[in-house]
Order: structure tokens, then sequence, then C-alpha cells
């Protein structure tokens, strides 16, 4: 199955993420909060409705970005949102003044007769937010966001979302991320094969999960990161073996980079960061996010 008994809150206005690989679930469970795919068992309420007996009142209060944008791409930008606001029986003098003010929110007034197709991926997944918050949704589901933009793209995009969590609009992402994850999110789930494997803020899961801060250590060769193991392990909290490199855990970085190089290991590369979510993830599940 795609999930096995996950059980979590989502508090009214807040931005609630599913963290984790590709095939963890999250998918999965946004469907099932977007009423396309059935609950096969358990309970499930989306704004205090059930979803078997009012899907349709439940998408009409909902905003859908999916993983893939479905624009129309022989459309003007205009149009797509004009068009979409249509489904929802609104009058058209009000589908414009809110595709007016949404082009705005997202900053597409000056491509509002543009064709789609020729437009960025940032700039279509900007115009998929768009047109998703026609409806005024109290509730935004947004799968992958950010996927597959360049960094300034997903900038722009993130500070768009927080401008709606500002207005009270509760948000629903999923990604894979997890700096996505620690921008965005107010509380999270971690999802790994179905199952939900650590709930908080990501300042919680870090500080219960990982160490404040990170030492990142590579070897030239397999058989010196090996041979350094033990080592290793004596200055730290503790240490994980990637295929590439050490982490070695602890609570005072530049303490314990010292101490390496006391210690004449004579690294490749050596650098101190904090915890992240990523350890979090690493510690719970044996992988990193990107395996």
């Amino acid at each position: 199955m795609a999930v096995d008994g996950i059980d979590f809150e989502i508090e009214a206005g807040e931005a609630f993420g599913f963290l984790g690989p590709n095939g963890a679930g999250k998918t999965s469970t946004m469907r099932m909060i977007g009423c396309v795919s059935p609950v096969s068992g358990g309970e499930l309420r989306v704004l205090g409705l059930d979803p078997a007996h009012d899907g349709p009142v439940i998408r009409g209060r909902l905003g859908v970005v999916p993983q893939e944008d479905n624009l129309d791409l022989e459309l003007t930008v205009l149009d797509n949102l004009l068009i979409y606001g249509r489904y929802f029986d609104l009058p058209r003098h009000v589908v414009r003044e809110r595709a007016d003010e949404l082009l705005d929110f997202v900053h597409l007034t000056d491509r509002r007769n543009s064709k789609v197709d020729p437009l960025s991926g940032g700039m279509k997944r900007r115009l998929t937010i768009a047109r998703a918050l026609i409806n005024q949704p109290e509730l935004l589901l947004l799968d992958e966001p950010t996927t597959g933009l360049d960094p300034q793209a997903r900038h722009l995009v993130w500070e768009r979302l927080y401008r709606l969590k500002q207005r009270g609009v509760t948000l629903v992402l999923t990604t894979h991320y997890m700096d996505e994850a620690e921008q965005l999110c107010d509380r999270l789930v971690i999802m790994d094969n179905g199952l939900i494997v650590a709930e908080g803020s990501p300042r919680e899961l870090i500080e219960r999960h990982a160490a404040r801060e990170v030492v990142e250590v590579r070897f030239d060769t397999e058989a010196a990161q090996h041979d350094a193991l033990p080592r290793l392990a004596a200055v730290g909290e503790r240490v994980e073996a990637l295929a590439d490199r050490v982490l070695v855990y602890t609570y005072d970085g530049d303490d314990t980079m010292a101490k390496i190089a006391a210690d004449d290991l004579r690294p490749a590369a050596i650098l101190a960061r904090r915890g992240s979510l990523e350890d979090v993830f690493l510690l719970l599940t044996g992988r990193t996010l990107e395996e």
C-alpha cells in the first residue's frame, strides 16, 4: 500500500510539510487530501468534512498545485486564469478581477497576454500557483512546488508562498528538498516507505534527532576514510560514513575540526555546518534524501 496507518493533524493557517524521498507516500497522501484518491481504511477529514461524501464541496474550497504543470500552453497567461475560474461558477467580472490581482501577486502582469508555451519554468510554476488561488481557497495543496527550478526561481516561489501564509491560507506541501521544508514549514512529518517516522517543527526535529553542528570530512580514498573512522568517532558525538564523506555530529564544530587537525588525519576537505533535516532523515532511515 502507498501509506500505512499514518496519523497527523494540520492546524488552520499553518504551513505543513511532508518530507521524504520519491516513493515515500507523499503524493499518495496529497491525493487523498485532495479528494482524488479514495481512503481504503481509517478516517480522513478535510476542512472538517468527509471526502467520501463531501468531495465536491471540499474541492471547491481547495487550491491544488500538482507536481507537473498542466497549463494550457496554447492559451495566454490571462486566459488560463479566466477559463479555470469559470469551473467554480464565479461571475466573469469576479474572475477577471481576481486574475488581475493574482498576476500582480505572482509578478506576471507584464506577461498577461503572452502564450504560456515559451515561458520559463519558474514563470509557469508561478502561473500554476496563481491558477490554484482563483477560487480563494482556504487550503492550498502543493506537490513538489519547486522541483526543476533554478535557485532564483525557487526563492521567488518561496517568497510568494510565505506571503500566502501571512494572509492566513493553510499550506500543505510535499518536498524532498530539506532547505525548502526548513524555509516554509511550521511543522512537518518525515515519511519513508509509507510511514511517518518523525513529526515536529524543523528546529525541534534537528534538536531531537541530530546534533547542533556537523563536520563533513572527505578523504582521497575509501581506504583512508575507513582507517579514519575510529579516530573520527572519538572526537564527535556520533559518526555516519557515506559513500563520499564522513559526517561527524558534534555540539562544537570548531572544536571538533581542531581535534581532527591535531590528530593528523589529513583529510582532502573538511567543513563545519549546522545540523539539518537531511541529517535527521539519514539518522531515521539510514539513507540521504537524494538516494
